[in-house]
């Protein structure tokens, strides 16, 4: 089933959207203004993803709320950044190198791996949280439904060691572009 939107805070709504608005080419398509419970007022804006979803971002304006909270997913709750992520379809492998260059022509590095069964792209946005496009390479088969769910309560499992191909791609557009009056 499809998700409508995800929503996340920040604090710096200029740079999240010129992040995913300029290098990860989704449309800025609605923004909400509401009061809320704690006093004061938020701001909801949402990006097209594609496909019927979004994602959201509140920007916050409420005194009684701290002002320095964290916006980055798995540091805001002591986790290492790769644990945490969101990641977006890729239609396919070409889509998604031109993806990467995108995001590399946008001022932003990037970490590709091919995990033997899908293959992704990952940068960093502007709240420190880890976004990824992935696209599918191989099909699942029964014993990859079986392995995990057998997974799910042991950790007496066989373990399938594969090398992934792992690059990182410094960009040599610094800083990243900025939206200027768009």
């Amino acid at each position: 089933m499809p998700y409508h939107h995800l929503a996340l805070a920040t604090r710096d709504m200029p740079a999240i959207h010129r992040f995913y608005s300029k290098a990860m080419g989704f449309d800025l398509v609605k923004v909400e203004r509401g009061a809320t419970p704690e006093g004061g007022f938020a701001k909801h804006f949402f990006f097209d993803t594609g496909a019927g979803e979004m994602m959201a971002f509140w920007e916050l304006h409420v005194d009684a709320l701290p002002q320095d909270f964290e916006t980055g997913l798995s540091k805001a709750v002591g986790l290492p950044q790769w644990v945490n992520h969101v990641a977006f379809a890729a239609e396919s492998v070409d889509d998604l190198m031109k993806r990467k260059q995108r995001l590399l022509d946008c001022g932003y590095d990037v970490l590709e791996i091919d995990h033997n069964w899908c293959r992704s792209i990952y940068v960093e946005d502007p709240n420190g949280t880890l976004v990824e496009f992935c696209v599918t390479t191989a099909e699942f088969d029964a014993a990859d439904a079986e392995l995990a769910k057998q997974a799910v309560l042991s950790d007496d499992i066989e373990l399938r060691e594969a090398k992934a191909d792992v690059q990182f791609h410094r960009t040599t557009v610094k800083p990243p572009v900025h939206l200027g009056q768009d």
